[in-house]
């Protein structure tokens, strides 16, 4: 079986690909990625050892402008000078992003079979035109499928997550134990980790400073942060207000497996990444959604993760350490409902993902 997997942008899209590509090629396939020469993707694919063609793409625009019509000419073009790489395949998988539409343009011109990968709850551009002619969609959340072509096949397939992420619940008190002694934490308390994501988000980290002083007094609690390397000193400067309170903040945590090993709780953006490392793992969330994502598809993730009972949702304007503050100590000091939003994001979740993924591109590319 010949696969092209088309498109990335962010680490977001291009890590559950490579996940994908992973499974394929031990299955037998022999998979290529084509993207933008200048996303994560050209990158991260050639150092995972994948063939891997570069693409001149420009972002997709939804008004007419000379940017929308400079996004179309490079999508034709590329189109164009992929097409006979798409010919020779048994099928595409688009992962989302503006650099995965000359791939989908070129196999609806030869006729190659298209399974697309959405994300998040509200579908990118490029994924809401493609579904007109793709064979089916694999999505994270339930909510997808009403904002796709009607008619087309939606499969709920979950996002594939790190083996190390999907091994925690059978290893977590071993993890756990392990997280304390690398990061530093107590033994006799409970633990809520905040995630900013990877480049960090400024604003949930300065309310996380606010949040610091007014838990100090709480004996039971403490906290893990990661900032994001460039916020490290808006949390650690709160830290002469921490009282007793252990609070270990990091830049970065490398190893996100023992993080969520040891969480009690987690506040968190509402990156489709995230809530599928949360969810497999069973950690309770609060979630902040980026107030600037597009569509604020953020919070359609988040709203779907409430609604199951599995998360609290919190909007990022307006928000006060003070209201931050409260909704942590409501759920620690409750565990009965805390263990219910664990057992709830847990039963989302699908650990299995890239087994439903990768079955999934085989029956269309066999059909």
């Amino acid at each position: 079986m010949k696969v092209v997997i088309a498109g990335g942008g962010t680490a977001g899209h291009v890590f559950p690909a490579l996940a994908l590509a992973d499974r394929l090629k031990a299955q037998g396939a022999a998979v290529t990625f084509v993207g933008s020469a200048a996303g994560p993707e050209a990158g991260f694919v050639p150092q995972a050892g994948y063939p891997f063609q570069a693409l001149r793409v420009a972002s997709a625009q939804t008004r007419l402008s000379l940017g929308a019509v400079k996004a179309l000419w490079f999508a034709l073009a590329g189109a164009r000078a992929i097409r006979p790489l798409i010919a020779q395949s048994d099928v595409v998988v688009g992962i989302g992003g503006y650099a995965s539409a000359p791939a989908l343009l070129a196999a609806r011109r030869t006729k190659t079979p298209v399974v697309l990968i959405e994300l998040n709850s509200v579908p990118g551009m490029v994924n809401r035109i493609a579904s007109r002619w793709a064979s089916a969609v694999a999505v994270v959340f339930s909510d997808t499928a009403e904002r796709l072509h009607r008619g087309v096949r939606v499969e709920r397939t979950g996002n594939p997550v790190r083996v190390a992420i999907v091994r925690v619940p059978a290893n977590r008190e071993r993890l756990a134990a392990e997280a304390r002694e690398l990061f530093g934490l107590a033994t006799d308390r409970r633990t809520v980790v905040v995630f900013g994501g990877s480049l960090g988000a400024l604003h949930l980290d300065q309310i996380i400073a606010g949040v610091i002083p007014l838990l100090r007094d709480r004996t039971d609690l403490q906290l893990l942060v990661a900032t994001g390397s460039a916020h490290v000193d808006v949390v650690r400067a709160a830290l002469a207000d921490a009282g007793d309170l252990p609070v270990r903040v990091f830049g970065f945590i490398d190893r996100m497996d023992l993080a969520l090993a040891v969480a009690d709780l987690a506040v968190t953006r509402a990156g489709s990444g995230h809530i599928a490392e949360l969810a497999v793992c069973g950690v309770p969330a609060i979630f902040v959604p980026y107030p600037h994502a597009t569509e604020n598809h953020q919070e359609a993730n988040a709203r779907e993760l409430e609604r199951s009972g599995a998360a609290t949702v919190l909007l990022d304007p307006g928000l006060s350490s003070e209201a931050l503050a409260e909704a942590i100590l409501v759920l620690m000091d409750d565990d009965v409902a805390r263990a219910a939003m664990a057992r709830a994001i847990q039963a989302w979740g699908k650990p299995d993902a890239v087994d439903r993924l990768a079955a999934l591109v085989a029956q269309v590319a066999a059909s």
